[in-house]
């Protein structure tokens, strides 16, 4: 499998995963959203494979589709920890624990990009006034509070500024609505922009970006907080930031264009704290 096909598959939309275990002690569960993977059983197998061999122990990997389902599955214990946004982490932060965080292009960081059609002519959020627009989530950072935030900002809302707004539920997803015509805009995670600007240049060359945000923490692994100190999560944590040790770790890492997982510290989310708080108060 190439790294192209790998990376479409990536950032395509649904996941697909093992089923969720029966008893405790059979496999590790680690929660994914649709920003990420596809139905790729061979993506799939890399991604648990890696993890699974640096952890030494069985992962399985498990479909939600939605942020909102991904985080009630760790709260409720259907899965042991999840790939997340730093929105809902910061939703539920007295309940989760933060178990590692991707390092991008040298930093923990990334950003969001509001996107239009390669010939629109807007310069900026307010040009898109009375137009279409496509979000990923309600719950991600950069699929949905940013742009809510600079709208809020305006002393508007999304529903008030846009003719009509829809969730694509998937990064990929948004590039596809703008670019196709379906929506005049949209607000997409800048990694995954990025990303299908190497992999897939046939789409994103049919957007443009209008705007980028400051850099924010990307998004994170977690885990409940009253599991943190458990040997699996121990384990788990400690097998994310060490990935870049093994080969197999390090060829899922390039595949992902990350650099690696690093501790990370809780205050690589006050950017996005700072939003929320802005849309909480118009």
């Amino acid at each position: 499998m190439d790294r192209r096909r790998f990376l479409e598959g990536l950032v395509a939309g649904a996941i697909l995963g093992a089923p969720v275990r029966a008893g405790a002690g059979i496999s590790f569960r680690l929660g994914l959203t649709p920003v990420f993977l596809d139905n790729d059983a061979v993506v799939i197998d890399r991604l648990r494979s890696s993890l699974s061999d640096a952890m030494g122990e069985p992962v399985d990997l498990i479909q939600r589709r939605t942020y909102q389902e991904i985080t009630a599955s760790i709260l409720d214990g259907s899965v042991d920890a999840a790939w997340i946004c730093g929105f809902p982490f910061l939703q539920h932060r007295e309940n989760l624990s933060l178990l590692g965080v991707p390092v991008w292009r040298g930093r923990p960081l990334y950003q969001s990009y509001l996107i239009a059609g390669i010939g629109d002519d807007a310069t900026g959020l307010e040009d898109l006034r009375g137009d279409v627009h496509a979000f990923s989530d309600p719950d991600s950072n950069s699929g949905f509070l940013v742009t809510a935030s600079d709208l809020a900002r305006l002393g508007e809302t999304p529903e008030r500024f846009f003719a009509r707004s829809v969730f694509t539920y998937g990064h990929r997803n948004v590039v596809r609505a703008v670019a196709g015509g379906l929506t005049r805009s949209g607000s997409v995670d800048g990694y995954v922009w990025e990303t299908l600007a190497a992999v897939e240049p046939s789409l994103t060359g049919r957007t443009r970006i209008v705007a980028r945000s400051e850099w924010l923490g990307f998004p994170p692994f977690a885990a409940r907080a009253d599991r943190a100190s458990d040997e699996d999560l121990q384990r788990f944590g400690a097998a994310l930031r060490n990935l870049g040790e093994q080969p197999a770790g390090r060829e899922v890492l390039d595949l992902l264009f990350l650099d690696g997982v690093a501790e990370g510290d809780p205050g690589l989310f006050d950017g996005i704290a700072a939003r929320m708080a802005e849309v909480a108060r118009l």
